[in-house]
């Protein structure tokens, strides 16, 4: 079954779209898509185990097959700061600021972290506290596994180059220290797993997943992570008195024989997926984005947030 990129664009103030271009070259689902404004193009990638970058000349947007060469579709793609390069993974990627370390999620509990330097490309990178020596392809740190941890869904690196965050199956949460030798601390939350993580500032992150709501977490100077705050209050359900007609139509669009409200009270309705920088950048975020799998996507205001939720902390705010 194949699955078309659509690009649309809003006609109305009333959320109504209207397509404007139909990308077809995979012959399979889609499974990520990345953009690069600097240079205004994309690349996708899909379960045919194939990525294309898209370029628009003359209002036709047309591809360019890049040949991975991998045995399993890559569900995730990202290109670097610099958008002159990207990389596909299977289940979770971010890069570095210097456009040289990538970080991997993967299904065997680890997250990696790779020098992606290419001679031809980049400038010789200055060290990191993640080491000296980046040939292409090294493996510079590898954290988890050890048969007690989950897949990793979500990692970020935060913008002082020396944070690592990632979240895995096992609804945990990790940071690790790079300028401490390493050191990592990790978080056991009550939450169903988690999906997605990201820096929103340097000591404070936001991740989300099953449990359809964002969390806030900080990390302090000593290397200690703590939970801080769910961002999304459930709402309390309204209870009003139906018609008899009213009560039969909402079992019906159910398909269940049971009267029940089965919203969850959240602006999200079911596990999210993503959580994004929307604006500015991780050093100052002050908007950031969720989007779930019902299809909806919220943007989150900082200090909306803090008047809005008593005792509410961002670190570096």
């Amino acid at each position: 079954m194949s699955l078309h990129q659509f690009l649309l664009e809003p006609i109305t103030y009333e959320s109504q779209w209207v397509k404007i271009h139909e990308l077809k070259e995979h012959n399979g689902h889609i499974t990520g898509i990345d953009c690069a404004p600097k240079s205004d193009l994309m690349v996708t990638c899909g379960a045919d185990r194939n990525a294309y970058v898209w370029n628009q000349k003359d209002g036709i947007w047309k591809p360019t097959l890049a040949i991975l060469r991998i045995n399993d579709a890559a569900t995730s793609v990202k290109w670097s700061p610099l958008q002159n390069k990207f990389a596909v993974g299977i289940l979770s990627l971010d890069w570095h600021p210097n456009n040289v370390l990538l970080a991997a999620g993967s299904c065997d509990f680890k997250c990696r972290v790779f020098s992606t330097y290419i001679k031809e490309v980049d400038e010789k990178p200055a060290s990191t506290p993640w080491g000296s020596k980046m040939s292409f392809g090294q493996l510079m740190s590898a954290f988890g596994g050890g048969g007690t941890g989950g897949w990793v869904h979500g990692v970020s690196f935060s913008a002082s180059r020396s944070l690592l965050a990632w979240v895995s199956h096992n609804s945990t949460v990790s940071v690790a220290d790079a300028s401490k030798s390493m050191q990592v601390s990790t978080l056991k939350t009550e939450f169903l797993p988690l999906l997605s993580v990201s820096f929103i500032l340097e000591n404070s992150v936001v991740a989300a997943g099953h449990d359809c709501c964002p969390t806030l977490l900080n990390y302090d100077d000593p290397g200690c992570l703590t939970f801080v705050s769910k961002l999304d209050i459930p709402k309390q359900s309204i209870q009003h008195n139906m018609s008899a007609m009213e009560h039969f139509r909402n079992m019906d669009k159910r398909a269940t024989t049971e009267n029940r409200d089965t919203a969850l009270g959240m602006l999200h309705q079911s596990s999210i997926t993503q959580v994004s920088i929307h604006e500015v950048d991780k050093q100052d975020c002050r908007k950031f984005c969720i989007t779930g799998i019902d299809g909806a996507m919220t943007i989150w205001d900082f200090k909306i947030l803090e008047f809005s939720i008593q005792g509410l902390r961002i670190m570096g705010s």
